[in-house]
C-alpha cells in the first residue's frame, strides 16, 4: 500500500496527483456509488413505475413504432443510445417486460415463467408496443425531458403514465444497502380500487400472481417491510393413487418444484412413487403416491416439505424526489391515482388551449376573407404597411377574442393561399367553428368535473383492456401444518430398556414403532421420572425404561395411568395424568420425589382409556382383604405434577391388568372451518358433531358425488367444491336435485347410502360434464322453493321433497322436478316440529331426576382408618 500511496507512476514526465488509499476511496465514493445504483439501476420511480432501463426501452420502442413488429436485437441497439450499460441488461429487461404481457406484444419464443424456460436469442424474437401502452404511457406534451448520457439525444425523466403500472407489473431489485420487492396486483382490481379512491373510499389491494395458485394475505401488511405472504400450489386428488398440481407458487417453476419434491422423497419426508411433468398449455404435475399413503396427508406433506408452499416477504421501496422511500402499496395506488387525475387535467388544459387557438384563428380567417381585408393590402408597398392594414381591419373584432392579436397571428393570415380564399365556404367555416366550440364546452365541463372524468377514464380502460385479466390467485386463509404430524415415517424407534438407550440406530435392540426423524420421543423410567428428547441415532435417557413412545405436544387425548410406591410413606399411590408441554431434555418427576419411590404399574392410553386392575397385597400385611380390584375411571385426570390418590397403605406384592378399559374422555367435538377447508377440535367454524370410535363423515360435492371419510384432522375438504358436510348417519335418507347436462332437465331423487368404502367418491348423478348437483339434504322433510317459467311469467312453487318421490337406489335417475323450465331452486330451512308444553315439562323433570342421582364430586384421597375401604380401592 505504501508504494501505491507514495511512489505513483509518472506519465508524460509529470507526476500524477497523490494516490488515494483504498480506505479513502471507500469513504468518499461508496455513498456516491450506492446512490447511483439505487437511483439509476435497481429501484423504480413512483411516477411511472419503471427502472431507468425499462423507461429507456419503452422510449426507444416509441421512437421506432410504426405499428409493425421489430426485431428485439434492433430494439436493443436503439435503446443503447440512451442506456450505457451493455446489451445484456437491456435484453433481460425486454424479456421481463414481454413476459408480463401488458406493455409489449410479443412474437416468437419468449420463454415461460411457469417452466423457467428462457427466451430465444434477440435476433429471433420480435416485439412492438401494445395498444394499452400507447394509450396510457406516452404523451410528449406532458413529458419532462432531459439529455441522454452523451448529450446527443433527449430522453424522458419519467413517462407520463396514467395507470398504476408499478403495482400491475410488480418489481424486484437489489441495490447497495437496500432492496425492493413489490408484488404484481390484479389489473381489474387496481382500476376498481382507483375508482374507489377517486370516490373517497378506503381501499386495500392484494397481489395477484400470473402463476395462479392459492395465497394467504393475512400478514401482507400492505406490502411494507416485515409483511409476509404464503403461496401454495393448487393440488387436487387424481384417481386416488396420484395427485395433480395445477398451479405453482409465484417465484417457482415446474422444474424447481419437481426437484424439491424429489429431494423431500429422497430424505424420507414424503413417500411417492414418481413425478411426471405433463405441463403444456396449462400446468400439470402428476405425483404418484406410494402404496398405503393417504392423499390428504401427502398434500399436507408437500406443503410442509417442498416448494408447493413458499413464503414471500414484500418490501415496497420506490424513488420519490430522488430518494428511496418505503411506502405501502395502498399509498402507492393513491399517489398513482392522483397523478393520473393530474395528468388528465394537464391534457385537458393543453387541449383547451389548442381548441381556443383553433377557434381564434378560424375566426380571424373568416373575418380576413369575408371582410375582404386581403384586398386592402394590395396597395401596401412595405411589409410593415401590410401588417398595419390587416391589424386595423381587425380592430372592430378584437374585443371578442380571448387574447390580444399578435403580429404572428397576422403573419399567418398573410400566408393563406389565394386558392383557399377563392374556395372559402362560410357555411363550412361556421360548421367547423361550431364543432370546435362544442368540443371546447366538453373540455371545460370535464375540467370542472375532473374527478368524474377520471373515473370514466378508468372505467373505459377496464372495458377496453380488462377482458381476460381476471384474478388468477385464489385468496385463502391457510391452516398451520405441523411438520411432525405430516412427515412420513422414515425411521424406526428402538429401545434398550436396561441400559437406558433409545434411537433409530439400535437395530439389534427392541423395536418400538415407526416414526419420523422430526419426532420427539418420550421415555418413562422405573424411578418415576420421564424425559422428552429429539430422536437421534442413539441417545441415553436413563436406565430401567418402562415405556417409550412418540411425544405429541398438546395431545389432550393421551392419558397415562400410573401406580407408584411412595418411598417416604410406603403407600401405593394411583394417578391419571396428561403431559401437554415440556422442555426438551429436562427430566420431570412424576412421583412425590421421595427417595425409594418406584413405579409399580404404568400404561399409556392414546384415547384416555381407563382399565381395571387387580392389586395383590403381601401375605404379611395387616389388611383383612389382600386382593382387590380398582377401576382407573374412578379418579380424575390431572397434570403430571399431581401426587395422586392413595390406593392402599399396605405393601403391594403385584398388580395385574384385569380388564381393558374404554375411553373416559367421551367423543370428540369436530368442527369444520370453511375458510381453510379443514377439520379441527378448536371450535373454529361449524360444529359437525361428536365423534367416537368408528364414526364417519359424509361429504357431498358439486359434481354430484359423495364420499365417506374418517374424522381425522388431516382430512381436507375444498369449500369451493363442497355442498354438504356432516356426521354420517347410515339410516338417513339423502334428498337431492341435480341438473342433467345431457337432457337439460332438473331431476329429484331420494336414496340411502349403500356403500361403506371410505376415502372413495361415488357419483350419484349423470356423468355428463355439464351435470351438477343443485340441492342436497339429509333432513327428514326437506323443502325447496322453485321458480318456474310459464311463458312470459314466473311462478314460485314450494315442494316437500319427501312427497315428490319415494326412496330408491342411489344409482336411480330420479323424476323430473317440473315439466316447465326452471329458473331457480333454493333449499329452505328444515321444518321444526313444536313440542307440547306438557311434554317439555315432563322431559325436563326427567332430566333433573336422572342428573340428581349421579354424584360427580366424590372426594378422593381422604385418609381414614377404615381398612375395608382401603382394601376395596376407594383410596
Amino acid at each position: 500500500m505504501s508504494d501505491i500511496e507514495n511512489n505513483g507512476p509518472e506519465e508524460n514526465g509529470e507526476a500524477l496527483h497523490d494516490s488515494v488509499p483504498v480506505t479513502g476511496m471507500y469513504k468518499e465514493w461508496f455513498l456516491d456509488y450506492a446512490s447511483y445504483v439505487i437511483l439509476e439501476r435497481a429501484v423504480p420511480a413512483i411516477e411511472d413505475g419503471f427502472k431507468p432501463v425499462q423507461r429507456r426501452i419503452l422510449h426507444a420502442m416509441k421512437e421506432m413504432d410504426d405499428g409493425r413488429f421489430n426485431k428485439v436485437a434492433n430494439i436493443i441497439g436503439q435503446t443503447m443510445q440512451y442506456h450505457p450499460h451493455g446489451d445484456a441488461s437491456i435484453s433481460d429487461a425486454i424479456v421481463n417486460l414481454g413476459q408480463k404481457d401488458l406493455l409489449i406484444e410479443t412474437q416468437g419464443n419468449w420463454g415461460d415463467i411457469r417452466t423457467g424456460d428462457g427466451a430465444a436469442a434477440a435476433r429471433y424474437i420480435e416485439a412492438r408496443l401494445s395498444k394499452f401502452a400507447l394509450e396510457v404511457v406516452f404523451n410528449p406534451q406532458t413529458t419532462e425531458w432531459q439529455l441522454s448520457y452523451d448529450g446527443r439525444k433527449r430522453e424522458p425523466v419519467t413517462l407520463p403514465v396514467k395507470f398504476p403500472l408499478l403495482l400491475a407489473q410488480g418489481v424486484e431489485g437489489i441495490a447497495v444497502g437496500l432492496s425492493t420487492k413489490i408484488l404484481p396486483h390484479n389489473f381489474c382490481e387496481l382500476i376498481n380500487s382507483s375508482v374507489d379512491i377517486l370516490k373517497g373510499k378506503k381501499v386495500n389491494i392484494l397481489p395477484d400472481f400470473p402463476t395462479g395458485g392459492l395465497a394467504d394475505f393475512s400478514e401482507y401488511n400492505e406490502g411494507l417491510r416485515g409483511g409476509k405472504i404464503k403461496v401454495r400450489a393448487r393440488i387436487e386428488e387424481g384417481d386416488g393413487k396420484s395427485l395433480l398440481i395445477k398451479d405453482i407458487p409465484y417465484g417457482t417453476t415446474t422444474n424447481s418444484l419437481i426437484d424439491s419434491i424429489i429431494k423431500a422423497n429422497d430424505k424420507g419426508k414424503i413417500k411417492i412413487k414418481k413425478v411426471v411433468d405433463n405441463t403444456a398449455k396449462d400446468v400439470e404435475i402428476q405425483v404418484f403416491l406410494a402404496p398405503g399413503q393417504s392423499p390428504d396427508m401427502t398434500i399436507d406433506a408437500l406443503y410442509a416439505f417442498t416448494d408447493c408452499e413458499v413464503s414471500i416477504s414484500p418490501n415496497a421501496c420506490v424513488i420519490i424526489d430522488d430518494k428511496p422511500v418505503f411506502i405501502s402499496v395502498n399509498d402507492i395506488l393513491t399517489y398513482n391515482t392522483q397523478q393520473t387525475k393530474e395528468l388528465l387535467k394537464r391534457e385537458l388544459e393543453i387541449r383547451k388551449g389548442e381548441l381556443m387557438e383553433k377557434i381564434l384563428f378560424s375566426s380571424l380567417e373568416k373575418i380576413f376573407i369575408e371582410n375582404r381585408i386581403y384586398r386592402d393590402i394590395e396597395e401596401c408597398e412595405t411589409w410593415e404597411a401590410v401588417i398595419q392594414t390587416i391589424d386595423k381591419g381587425l380592430d372592430p373584432y378584437k374585443p371578442d377574442f380571448y387574447r390580444e392579436i399578435t403580429e404572428e397571428d397576422i403573419v399567418r393570415l398573410t400566408e393563406i393561399k389565394i386558392k383557399r380564399i377563392s374556395k372559402f365556404d362560410s357555411f363550412k367555416a361556421d360548421e367547423l367553428m361550431r364543432k370546435l366550440e362544442d368540443e371546447l364546452k366538453e373540455v371545460n365541463h370535464n375540467l370542472e368535473h375532473l374527478t368524474e372524468y377520471a373515473i370514466e377514464y378508468y372505467k373505459n380502460l377496464l372495458k377496453k383492456y380488462g377482458k381476460g385479466r381476471e384474478r388468477k390467485t385464489e385468496i385463502r386463509t391457510f391452516d398451520t401444518i405441523e411438520a411432525t404430524v405430516v412427515a412420513a415415517n422414515n425411521a424406526k424407534l428402538y429401545v434398550n430398556r436396561q441400559d437406558g438407550f433409545i434411537g433409530h440406530g439400535l437395530k439389534k435392540d427392541e423395536f418400538v414403532c415407526d416414526c419420523s426423524d422430526l419426532d420427539d420421543i418420550i421415555a418413562f423410567k422405573k424411578d418415576g421420572t420421564c424425559v422428552v428428547t429429539k430422536i437421534q441415532d442413539k441417545v441415553f435417557v436413563g436406565k430401567d425404561i418402562i415405556h417409550v413412545g412418540v411425544f405429541r405436544k398438546g395431545d389432550e387425548r393421551m392419558v397415562y395411568n400410573m401406580i407408584y410406591l411412595d418411598g417416604g410413606s410406603g403407600r401405593a399411590m394411583v394417578k391419571r395424568f396428561q403431559i401437554l408441554s415440556v422442555t426438551r431434555d429436562r427430566e420431570y418427576v412424576l412421583t412425590k420425589g421421595t427417595k425409594g419411590s418406584k413405579v409399580l404399574y404404568f400404561t399409556a392410553n392414546s384415547n384416555g382409556e381407563a382399565e381395571i386392575i387387580t392389586a395383590y397385597l403381601t401375605q404379611g400385611s395387616k389388611a383383612r382383604v389382600k386382593v382387590f380390584d380398582f377401576d382407573f375411571k374412578d379418579i380424575d385426570i390431572k397434570g403430571r405434577g399431581a401426587g395422586g390418590n392413595i390406593l392402599t397403605r399396605y405393601p403391594v406384592r403385584k398388580i395385574q391388568l384385569k380388564m381393558e378399559g374404554v375411553s373416559t374422555l367421551g367423543g370428540l367435538d369436530i368442527y369444520y372451518d370453511e375458510s381453510v377447508g379443514r377439520l379441527n377440535t378448536d371450535e373454529r367454524g361449524r360444529l359437525i358433531g361428536n365423534f367416537l370410535g368408528d364414526d364417519k363423515i359424509i361429504a357431498f360435492y358439486k359434481d354430484g358425488s359423495y364420499e365417506l371419510t374418517s374424522y381425522e384432522l388431516t382430512n381436507r375438504f375444498d369449500p369451493n367444491t363442497l355442498m354438504l358436510l356432516e356426521k354420517y348417519n347410515p339410516e338417513a335418507v339423502t334428498s337431492a336435485i341435480y341438473f342433467d347436462g345431457a337432457s337439460k332437465n332438473y331431476y329429484v331423487k331420494r336414496f340411502q347410502i349403500e356403500t361403506s368404502t371410505t376415502n372413495k367418491k361415488f357419483n350419484f348423478i349423470s356423468d355428463n360434464k355439464k351435470s351438477e348437483l343443485v340441492v342436497v339434504s339429509t333432513d327428514k322433510q326437506p323443502q325447496v322453493k322453485v321458480t318456474l317459467k310459464k311463458g312470459k311469467e314466473t311462478e314460485v312453487v314450494e315442494y316437500d321433497l319427501d312427497m315428490l318421490i319415494d326412496v330408491k337406489g342411489w344409482k336411480a335417475v330420479g323424476n323430473k322436478v317440473s315439466s316447465h323450465p326452471i329458473k331457480d331452486i333454493k333449499l329452505l330451512e328444515p321444518v321444526k316440529k313444536e313440542s307440547k308444553p306438557e311434554e317439555d315439562k315432563e322431559s325436563s323433570d326427567e332430566d333433573i331426576e336422572v342428573g340428581s342421582t349421579v354424584d360427580l364430586n366424590v372426594k378422593k384421597g381422604d385418609e381414614e382408618d377404615d381398612d375395608d375401604k382401603e382394601q376395596l380401592g376407594l383410596f
